[in-house]
């Protein structure tokens, strides 16, 4: 059984809502897991690609459903040639059929079959990749049905989202309420901290016309230029990625041919060859930022993985669709120094039962460099509300 995420680094870590976090991989994943004869599934989907399908299974002993990728999967172990045709014909006639009545099948067809060794071949042919290609595709999927960037909504929105789920979650978004008037999502698609860092911060600009700021943020692009050269970047593979992210910082300040309202930029946010160009600036800027200061991120990188700073680069920093932890906020803050919080909402608790919103405030190192950080520093410019595995943008009072 292979749980998926992105990552090849077996179990990781119970989240603080409760929730298993995995990460699959064929030669670190070692559950001891003893499965009840009865498993509670929910309803399904099924994808038919590389003979692996996707089950939603909620696991015992985890309050949230975890999405596990079965190969080959018990329920259909039996099901070969002759017998896998009528079955689907079945399904079409069938379209009808209750969530309980599907999950009955699931159930028996896993206990009928638990025993039952798979082929011997389907193991040989499996591969890492080709789960990850499947749970990108999934993801991609469903992060297509959304804009890169939503419209601002009262915070009322996402109590509503919730209405129906954890007693703590509704808790603590009504004390986000005392703070934050909005927020504003963004597509889930592994690009979300980037593309919420992007507009909040060219929003900032828009609504405060700081140029002082612009001037200071310009300075430390062309640092970060600088770090990328003598890392050994050519100038081709990211230079339209810095022109770019320097012509919107210009188009926000007002006065100029080209400044732009606070519509446009949202229209400019949403249009992929801008908002993907600005995002691989982003993830260009951190993995510099990482690099240059090696020996200053690599324990935090080999805490979450075995991979030297460089590879960490290459696999999870630079390439679009991977997602970002506190290793990338804190690489890019300190690179363009700029202050950035984050809001975790979760179902964590404190220690005596009381329900608290937990922050964390990015403050950016100057190295020595005054020049380098804004002047008020501990006054976050960007806001970010995290919920697992997702950033979306947060409007305070």
């Amino acid at each position: 059984i292979f749980l998926a995420s992105r990552r090849n680094r077996g179990v990781r870590e119970r989240r603080p809502d409760g929730a298993l976090s995995f990460y699959h991989s064929v030669s670190s994943l070692d559950l001891p897991l003893h499965w009840p004869s009865q498993i509670p599934f929910l309803p399904y989907q099924e994808e038919d690609k590389k003979k692996s399908r996707q089950f939603n299974l909620l696991l015992a002993g985890a309050p949230t459903p975890a999405r596990i990728f079965i190969y080959p999967p018990p329920s259909f172990s039996t099901m070969q040639n002759d017998t896998e045709e009528p079955a689907r014909q079945q399904e079409d006639g069938c379209e009808t059929e209750t969530q309980s009545s599907s999950s009955s099948v699931a159930a028996a067809n896993l206990s009928q079959s638990e025993h039952e060794q798979p082929p011997e071949e389907n193991w040989s042919s499996f591969a890492d990749n080709d789960i990850m290609q499947q749970h990108s595709d999934i993801r991609d999927a469903e992060a297509h049905k959304l804009p890169f960037l939503g419209d601002k909504e009262p915070l009322s929105a996402l109590a509503a989202e919730y209405q129906s789920g954890s007693p703590i979650l509704l808790q603590k978004i009504k004390l986000l309420s005392d703070q934050y008037a909005a927020i504003r999502r963004t597509r889930g698609d592994g690009n979300c901290f980037f593309r919420s860092f992007m507009f909040a911060y060219l929003e900032h600009i828009l609504q405060t016309q700081d140029r002082t700021e612009v001037d200071r943020v310009k300075l430390n692009v062309e640092e970060c230029r600088k770090t990328l050269q003598s890392l050994g970047y050519a100038d081709f593979t990211f230079e339209d990625f810095f022109a770019l992210f320097l012509e919107q910082l210009d188009n926000a300040l007002q006065g100029n041919d080209d400044s732009i309202s606070h519509e446009e930029l949202v229209t400019r946010s949403r249009d992929q060859s801008v908002s993907d160009y600005i995002v691989m600036f982003f993830r260009f800027v951190t993995s510099g930022e990482i690099r240059k200061r090696s020996a200053f991120f690599e324990p935090f990188i080999l805490g979450l993985t075995n991979a030297t700073v460089e590879q960490f680069c290459k696999s999870s920093v630079e390439p679009m669709g991977e997602e970002s932890d506190h290793v990338h906020i804190t690489a890019l803050s300190d690179a363009l120094g700029v202050p950035i919080r984050v809001v975790y909402l979760d179902r964590s608790s404190c220690d005596t039962g009381e329900v608290a919103v937990n922050h964390h405030d990015f403050v950016p190192a100057s190295d020595g460099n005054p020049a380098k950080v804004a002047e008020g520093t501990t006054k976050p410019f960007v806001t970010l509300l995290y919920r697992p595995g997702h950033y979306d943008i947060l409007y305070p009072k």
